[in-house]
């Protein structure tokens, strides 16, 4: 993160972000940087960056964020908030991101793609008959092959 264009920044999503129980002590994030050391991703892909991030999200980088690749690299491996010393419940917060760019459209295509698949046929994967015959081999009970229950969820949208 280069220099900060106040002209981008979005007070109101700062507000409104501080206003859901998942970002409720980024404020008190100082940059310390142990969510950073602990994170697999952030090992292997500097883009991710949870001490970053938080700081972004405090200045009201939203079209930034919510537009960003790095908030979909959090694997919800939960390191990060179990070490982190202010109790900053980063990966929740991370995954209120998430559900907040998906909300505006900013979703990878990978993630429009599943939500397509299940709103079609109620699960990513088909299940077929050749499915319920190697549950059955298995000693599993069979599923159904459609799934009509994901009317009641996306009832808009199918």
């Amino acid at each position: 993160m280069g220099a900060v264009d106040l002209d981008q920044c979005d007070p109101d999503f700062v507000n409104e972000l501080l206003q859901q129980p998942e970002a409720e002590k980024i404020s008190a994030c100082f940059g310390c940087r142990t969510c950073v050391a602990g994170c697999p991703m952030s090992a292997v892909n500097d883009t991710f960056n949870p001490a970053r991030i938080i700081r972004m999200a405090l200045y009201g980088m939203k079209e930034e964020i919510l537009k960003s690749s790095f908030i979909w690299l959090c694997s919800s491996c939960y390191t990060c908030q179990e070490r982190c010393p202010q109790g900053v419940r980063i990966t929740d917060f991370m995954t209120l991101l998430k559900n907040m760019a998906v909300k505006e459209g900013h979703e990878p295509a990978g993630v429009k793609a599943q939500l397509k698949l299940t709103k079609g046929q109620g699960r990513i994967y088909p299940l077929d008959g050749f499915d319920n015959k190697k549950r059955k081999k298995a000693g599993l009970p069979p599923l159904p092959t459609s799934c009509d229950v994901i009317r009641e969820l996306f009832p808009d949208q199918v």
